[in-house]
C-alpha cells in the first residue's frame, strides 16, 4: 500500500483544529476521490490527541454535543409545526367538513338556498296577510320564493323601472309595521328598544327587513300595474276584513288601531288576495316557459306544478 495517507496526515495535522474536528478535506488534496478513500492511521490519531490535550478534546466533544442537541431541538420544532405528511386527499378529512349552505331549488338558473328558505320563514312574522293562516311551512315558503323569483325575473326582463319603490315608501311601510302589526304591538316595536328586541328575537336585521319591504312593494306594484284594472276593493270588504280577520289578532289590552288607520293596509291585503287569483294562470305559464326544479324531495308539494296559492309573495 502507498505511504500517501501518512504524508497527508502531516498536512492534516498542520491544518486548523476545526478542520481536524469536522474531518474536512485537507488543503493539500486536489483529487476529490482521494478524500473519500483517505483514512488517517490510528497511530497518527493518537499523536494528534497527545498534542492537543485531553481538555481540548473534551471541550470539542461538549461543543459537538451542544450543537447536535440544538439541531435536534430545531428539527423537532419544525416537525411539530408542519405536522405529519399528508396526501392531498387527506388534507381535509371528510369527518371535519361542514355544509355552510345548499341549493334547494333552481328557477331559470337562479339558485334558491336553504338559507333563503330559513330567512323567508323568519320574515313571515312581518306579513300581515298571514293572519289566520298558521305557521309558514318550509314547503309553502319555497313556493313563495319560486313565485317571487319568477316575478322578479319578469320585472327585469320588462325593465319595469316604474315598479321600483322610493325610500320614502319603504320608510312609510316600515312605520306601519312597527306601529300597527299585531305581533309588533305585543312587543312595543314603536320604541327603538322594542323594535331591536323584536328583530333579535326573530333573527332579523334592520337591513334585511328594509330589503324585504322594498322588493315586496316592488312586486305588488308590478302586479297591480298588470292586473289592477280588473280589481275593485269596496269599503264593505275592507270593513269586513277589519272586523272578522284583523281585530281577533289583537290580545286584550292591546292598543287597537282604528279602521281609518289600517284601511290602506287592508286594501293592500285584499288586493293581493284577488291578484293571486287573477295572475294564477299567468304564473303557471311562467313556470311552463321557464325551468323550475326543486332539488330537495322533502320540499316537493302538489303546488310545485301550480301557482303561488295562498299567502304572500
Amino acid at each position: 500500500m502507498s505511504n500517501r495517507p501518512s504524508i497527508r496526515l502531516v498536512v492534516w495535522r498542520k491544518t486548523s483544529l476545526a478542520h481536524a474536528c469536522l474531518l474536512s478535506r485537507p488543503p493539500a488534496f486536489a483529487d476529490p476521490w482521494e478524500m473519500k478513500l483517505w483514512v488517517p492511521h490510528p497511530r497518527h490519531v493518537l499523536v494528534f490527541m497527545a498534542r492537543v490535550g485531553v481538555n481540548s478534546l473534551l471541550a470539542i466533544f461538549l461543543f459537538w454535543v451542544k450543537l447536535s442537541f440544538l439541531f435536534l431541538v430545531s428539527l423537532f420544532v419544525c416537525m411539530v409545526a408542519l405536522g405529519p405528511p399528508r396526501s392531498s386527499a387527506q388534507a381535509v378529512p371528510s369527518s371535519s367538513s361542514v355544509v355552510l349552505d345548499r341549493v334547494v331549488a333552481v328557477v331559470n338558473d337562479q339558485a334558491i338556498l336553504a338559507s333563503d328558505l330559513d330567512e323567508e320563514m323568519r320574515l313571515a312574522i312581518l306579513d300581515p296577510a298571514r293572519g289566520g293562516l298558521g305557521v309558514l311551512t318550509p314547503q309553502r315558503a319555497l313556493q313563495q320564493l319560486i313565485a317571487r323569483a319568477l316575478i322578479q325575473q319578469q320585472i327585469r326582463r320588462e325593465d319595469a323601472q316604474s315598479a321600483a319603490p322610493k325610500q320614502a315608501e319603504v320608510d312609510a311601510r316600515l312605520a306601519e309595521i312597527r306601529n300597527q302589526l299585531p305581533a309588533c304591538i305585543h312587543e312595543n316595536c314603536a320604541s327603538d328598544a322594542g323594535w331591536k328586541a323584536f328583530l333579535t328575537a326573530h333573527g332579523l336585521s334592520p337591513e334585511r327587513v328594509e330589503a324585504y319591504l322594498r322588493y315586496r312593494i316592488q312586486i305588488l306594484r308590478f302586479i297591480e300595474q298588470r292586473f289592477r284594472q280588473g280589481i275593485q276593493i269596496s269599503p264593505q270588504e275592507i270593513a269586513t276584513y277589519y272586523r272578522e280577520t284583523l281585530l281577533p289578532q289583537y290580545a286584550a289590552g292591546d292598543t287597537i288601531p282604528s279602521l281609518d288607520q289600517v284601511a290602506s293596509r287592508i286594501q293592500e291585503i285584499l288586493l293581493q288576495q284577488q291578484v293571486n287569483a287573477l295572475f294564477d294562470d299567468w304564473l303557471k305559464n311562467l313556470r311552463k316557459q321557464g325551468e323550475v326544479e326543486v332539488l330537495d324531495p322533502a320540499l316537493e308539494t302538489p303546488e310545485s306544478q301550480g301557482a303561488a296559492g295562498e299567502g304572500s309573495l
